[in-house]
């Protein structure tokens, strides 16, 4: 016998187990380590205030001293999706209250959303009448459910997709015309700076690499007014969200995290729907998640992309 193996057995020989036939004490001492459970993720996470990797336990449990937390995904990547749930049950077990706000819900269905979570209304009559993506069931159902069972509210914080395409197509001016009915699902302060405006530079920079719609190129200057009407109902995207979650975080008064979904462009670099919510809760602890999948796990280049968030949440891309 290997000398770890007499020793793993002197150990078991002298405390409770004892009893037990020496043969299993034996195949105890030197039984291979369990594989992971199914469930689990590849990733890493890394502290950017800290500067080190860190571990995702010591993030959950940092995070429920936030009063917002804004999780930035990539729609696409399943493992960003299932460590989405994980914080949730995180701050589950550690007794955090907590509020979840997605960008998958539009503003116009929370009593759709309420009327689930109360038991009013079916799964099916959820899925009939709140409009929900392509990729529900699989992705974001577990954050609802999650919160049906422990009783905590889902914001329908986005605003509805049919405003959006009016601005993207007339501009933020389309707004003032909206019919009051149609206007109280949009933030009521809407901002959309330009001028040196970094969250704007950015959305500029990502658009210049998207192909023109249509058959004809477009000129230089309907291509620019193109991407600021996109660009101006991304801002409505983002005010309306921002002010979402900054009425849930003053509902929770200090006694818990809002957690809000969104694509990562939302709120990379605190940009987007994190600054709009930012501005409305002066003193209050925002905090940004920024979920990237990955190649390989052991070499990531931190430095390139330590500018997203506070922390950066790697997932081993499929």
């Amino acid at each position: 016998m290997h000398r770890h193996s007499i020793v793993a057995l002197a150990s078991l020989l002298a405390g409770s187990l004892v009893a037990r036939p020496l043969a299993a004490q034996v195949a105890d001492s030197v039984r291979a380590p369990e594989s992971p459970p199914a469930a689990y993720v590849p990733h890493r996470v890394y502290d950017v205030q800290a500067q080190r990797f860190t571990d995702f336990e010591a993030m959950v449990q940092a995070l429920t001293q936030a009063d917002v937390v804004l999780v930035g995904e990539q729609h696409d990547d399943p493992g960003t999706h299932r460590m989405e749930a994980a914080i949730l049950d995180g701050l589950a077990r550690r007794g955090r209250r907590v509020a979840v706000s997605l960008e998958m819900f539009e503003r116009d269905v929370q009593g759709v959303v309420d009327g689930y979570l109360a038991g009013r209304l079916s799964e099916t009559e959820l899925l009939a009448q709140a409009r929900p993506w392509p990729n529900y069931a699989a992705d974001y159902r577990p954050l609802v459910e999650a919160a049906r069972a422990h009783g905590w509210p889902v914001i329908a914080a986005n605003v509805p997709r049919r405003v959006a395409s009016r601005v993207a197509r007339e501009g933020v001016g389309a707004v003032a015309t909206l019919a009051p009915e149609e206007r109280r699902w949009v933030a009521a302060e809407l901002s959309c700076p330009t001028a040196a405006d970094a969250y704007h530079a950015k959305f500029v920079a990502q658009m210049s690499g998207m192909p023109a719609h249509g058959s004809a190129p477009l000129s230089d200057s309907a291509q620019a007014a193109m991407v600021q009407r996109f660009y101006e109902a991304q801002c409505v995207k983002d005010e309306t969200m921002g002010e979402a979650v900054a009425a849930a975080a003053r509902a929770l008064d200090g006694a818990g995290t809002v957690v809000h979904y969104n694509g990562a462009f939302h709120s990379d670099q605190g940009l987007g729907a994190a600054q709009r919510a930012a501005v409305r809760l002066p003193g209050r602890r925002v905090v940004v998640v920024s979920a990237m999948p990955v190649a390989d796990l052991d070499t990531i280049d931190v430095a390139a992309v330590a500018d997203r968030g506070d922390y950066l949440l790697f997932t081993l891309a499929p």
